[in-house]
């Protein structure tokens, strides 16, 4: 199955470059190209697209408002969002993460680093770079903040998980891959996938970046600044 990638930056040089790239794997194809938020939408719808190459700060409708309206339209629950961002540690990627973006990337990332993400959130493992987000995730709710688009911390809402559930959440939150909490908790990978799917379930959560926020907020697991 080939990968449709909608690249969205307000910046032409880089979009061109992104689309040589991507254009040069056999398994994935740019769709569309938008330089600004309200045309990354339109085009997600448009162009069938499955994964979104997404800027953070253009003008007119941002990247972050474009996440939140892609991940609130049902139509478009299959699309991946991936942030693009200059910037490592930046409140904008946790407040992304919020509004449904499946992680993030930097933008002086190396080409197969780009391209690994595209299949990771095509294939639906959604979580980016799992430590690096969770690091980032960390630094930002270490500082007291949680962003405008984060509902208040609230312990009792894992009372519905199961107490392996939980334990599996924890791992996520460590930035674990599945195949890596399957060996510490000596299950199997597919037992792993089925936990963390009805974590997502019963914790509305869009993907594996949110059970991360969502972690973090309720205090299962506690941010280590460095």
């Amino acid at each position: 199955m080939t990968i449709r990638v909608l690249l969205a930056d307000d910046q032409a040089l880089l979009r061109s470059a992104f689309r040589v790239l991507v254009d040069s794997e056999p398994d994935m194809e740019v769709v569309g190209e938008a330089s600004d938020g309200a045309e990354a939408v339109r085009l997600a719808r448009q162009e069938r697209a499955d994964v979104v190459l997404m800027d953070i700060r253009m003008p007119g409708t941002d990247g972050l408002a474009a996440t939140r309206m892609i991940s609130a339209d049902p139509a478009l629950a299959h699309v991946r969002v991936v942030i693009l961002t200059t910037f490592e540690v930046d409140d904008y990627v946790v407040r992304s993460l919020h509004a449904g973006a499946c992680g993030f990337l930097g933008k002086g990332s190396e080409p197969d680093e780009l391209l690994h993400a595209i299949r990771i959130a095509a294939g639906g493992e959604a979580l980016l770079s799992p430590a690096a987000t969770k690091g980032l995730i960390a630094r930002f709710l270490a500082q007291g903040g949680s962003g405008e688009d984060a509902d208040p911390a609230r312990p009792d809402r894992l009372d519905a998980l199961t107490v392996r559930e939980r334990e599996v959440l924890v791992q996520v939150a460590r930035g674990y891959s599945n195949d890596e909490i399957a060996e510490r908790l000596e299950v199997s990978p597919l037992t792993v996938k089925t936990h963390v799917n009805r974590a997502m379930s019963k914790l509305g959560a869009r993907d594996r970046a949110q059970l991360v926020v969502i972690a973090y907020e309720s205090g299962v697991v506690r941010p280590r600044v460095e």
